[in-house]
Formats: structure tokens, sequence, C-alpha cells
């Protein structure tokens, strides 16, 4: 029964969520403080991570199929699909439900324990439009760039080991991520990542607005935006290629 209950409020909340804004000058002076927030501060991360992946990714394939009958191409190839079908947008996403998502929960979370939110309500405010409503839109609006981004650097992380290593040419690497390259796979990944953004702003979101109590009420809502929004990441993940890779 919990569970139904709260699948019944996250939908009301995001029914009030999901309207035009009351007021589009404060909607539009918030949005760009959350693109930053969310968006560009999320990209160190994400450098950093998917050039680490990508070079990993080149050493394990590369010594895990040492068989001459195997092409020597196939080290790119199979850098390029990890990088394109799972890793720059379930496998960031994931990671980046830890960081955003947390933020997300416990922002609006001290809003609620601080009676900000109840102030809001007080003034005629629909305080759910106007505290999630920026968030949710700025991350969606930024993940496919993060996302495409991650599959370049991942790339290019690969492609350093070539440069920096004798464990793969530089020659093989670059015809492999060439080879049968399927545009597809990128907009499959675009789809997933919009997909997991609004899952990952809005649970956050949830929690965070009805978290009361205490500091350590806003630290279970933290911590339970990032646990609920990676197993439904998941479960979508699963879900989305299901129907669009079968």
């Amino acid at each position: 029964m919990k569970f139904f209950k709260e699948v019944g409020r996250y939908m009301l909340l995001m029914r009030k969520v999901l309207v035009l804004p009351d007021r589009w000058k404060m909607f539009f002076r918030q949005f760009p403080k959350e693109l930053e927030k969310l968006g560009l501060q999320s990209l160190p991360i994400v450098l950093i991570i998917s050039v680490f992946i990508g070079a990993i990714l080149t050493i394990q394939t590369k010594l895990n199929t040492e068989n001459p009958l195997l092409p020597t191409y196939s080290t790119g190839l199979v850098t390029r699909d990890t990088l394109l079908l799972e890793f720059s947008s379930t496998i960031l996403c994931l990671i980046l439900a830890g960081k955003i998502g947390s933020n997300i929960a416990s922002e609006i979370g001290t809003m609620r324990i601080t009676e900000q939110i109840d102030a809001l309500e007080i003034m005629g405010v629909n305080s759910a439009n106007y505290l999630i409503l920026p968030k949710i839109v700025a991350f969606v609006v930024m993940i496919p760039f993060l996302v495409i981004i991650s599959m370049g650097v991942g790339l290019i992380g690969g492609y350093l080991v070539g440069v920096f290593s004798d464990i793969i040419t530089v020659a093989d690497y670059l015809l492999g991520i060439q080879y049968a390259f399927i545009p597809y796979y990128v907009l499959y990944s675009l789809v997933k990542s919009l997909v997991f953004a609004f899952i990952i702003s809005s649970v956050a979101a949830y929690y965070g607005y009805y978290a009361y109590g205490g500091a350590l009420d806003v630290g279970k809502a933290s911590t339970n935006a990032v646990v609920n929004s990676s197993i439904l990441i998941l479960f979508f993940n699963l879900l989305i290629t299901n129907l669009m890779l079968n």
C-alpha cells in the first residue's frame, strides 16, 4: 500500500509542477541559474569519468580479446559501442543521480523544514511549479550536451591509450571507432538520457518537497532520492532498450 501511496503522491506533485508558470519572469530568472548549477557544474566530473572509462575500456577490451582470429579494429569498435549504448547514457546518469539528485533533494528539503515552502504557499504561489519546474527543464535541456561530451571524451580517452602505450596502435583504434558506425545508437542514447534526466530531477524534487522534520530527515530524503532514482533508471533502461533496439 505504501508503494501506491508514494506513486499517487508523486503523480499529484507532478500535476502541480508540469503546468505553465504563473510568472514567466521568475521562471526565466531561475532557469539560467539551474542550467549552470545542474549542467555546467557537472561538466568536470563528466569529463574526468569519461576519459578514464574510455581508456579503461580500451585497455580491458584489448587485453581480454587477444585472439589472432579477431580483426585488429575490434577493440575500437567495442569501446565505441559500449560508450554509445550504455556508459554515456545509463552509467553516467547513475553517477549524476548521486550528485544532482542529492543536491536537488537537499536544497528543496531544507526549504521545506525551514518553512520557506509554507511561506510561498501562504502567499498564493504554486511552490511546486516555482521551485521544481526550472530544475527539471534545466537538467533535461543540459543532459544531451553532457552525454555527447561524454561520448567524445570517452573516445579521446581510448585514443590516448594508443598514443601513450603500445597496447593498441592509433591506426587500429581509429579504424575501430569508424567501422560500421550506426548513427541510431546516438539517438537511442539521447532518448534514454532525456528520460533519465526527468527521473533524476523529478524524483529528487519529490523526496525533498515532502521532507518533514529536521536536518536528519533531509539526509534521509537525499538518500531515498538517489536510491529510488537509480532503481528507476535501471528499470527504464531495460524498458527503452527493449522498445528501441528490438
